[in-house]
């Protein structure tokens, strides 16, 4: 089994693990390019709304919301119920329309446009305060931010990869996603962290899923603990049943 996570620096063994996991990731997936999808208040929006729930969703409440206002100012001065039931489709929206319209307010207040350009230019923690500053906005979505529209070596951590990383032994089963993104930080050099996190989401929907994870065709079982741990226990099951035979 892999050491524990809990010290402040990752062990040899860890880092190696790290190393085949991504190695192996880009094998099966390939080298996602850096490309920005999204302007950066855009991407910022998008992310506040894909809060618990599905791409799908967020991405049809996304499209309503750039239909039915012509700019951000237009969302921002939207009455709050008209606002809450044009992003429905993503769900909370009594919650995520105030923290959409507060998001726009600061951004505005401090500066003096809709425009999130300048983090371009902020090392990766100042632009992780400047946007965590935000109402509603946590590590998670400031990481997405400053990854997809700059290229920061930021990590965001959703489900999957919470998952993935458990599963593996690269995380402990009680990290939470802050401290998960800690330690893929510490492990992964800067460049991998664009197509290391893409390819552990597409991995974490395709093959290491929730509820029946495909672990017969999953290229990672020879680094992945909980495997492991599956194994040895059925061999040992299998071991005391032909004892009793």
């Amino acid at each position: 089994m892999t050491p524990s996570t809990n010290s402040s620096e990752p062990t040899p063994e860890l880092r190696r693990k790290a190393e085949a996991v991504h190695a192996l990731l880009m094998q099966h997936y390939g080298y996602p390019d850096w490309r920005p999808d999204f302007d950066p208040m855009d991407e910022l929006v998008l992310t506040i709304l894909s809060a618990n729930t599905s791409d799908n969703n967020s991405g049809l409440a996304f499209q309503r919301l750039k239909a039915a206002y012509p700019d951000w100012q237009a969302v921002l001065d939207a009455p709050l119920e008209e606002l809450t039931e044009v992003i429905r489709p993503a769900g909370l929206g009594p919650t995520k329309a105030p923290r959409i319209q507060a998001a726009l307010r600061r951004v505005l207040q401090e500066r003096g446009a809709f425009d999130l350009s300048f983090l371009a230019d902020l090392p990766v923690e100042e632009g992780l305060r400047w946007l965590t500053q935000l109402d509603g906005v946590g590590h998670k979505t400031a990481s997405i931010v400053l990854l997809f529209c700059f290229d920061k070596p930021a990590f965001p951590v959703d489900t999957h990869i919470q998952r993935v990383s458990q599963r593996l032994g690269i995380a402990g089963p009680k990290d939470d996603p802050a401290k998960i993104k800690a330690i893929w930080e510490k492990l992964a050099r800067p460049e991998w962290f664009y197509p290391l996190h893409l390819n552990l989401i597409r991995h974490g929907r395709q093959v290491c899923t929730a509820r029946s994870p495909r672990c017969a065709d999953c290229f990672l079982r020879e680094h992945c603990d909980w495997y492991q741990g599956r194994a040895a226990a059925a061999a040992e099951e299998r071991s005391q049943g032909a004892a009793s035979a």
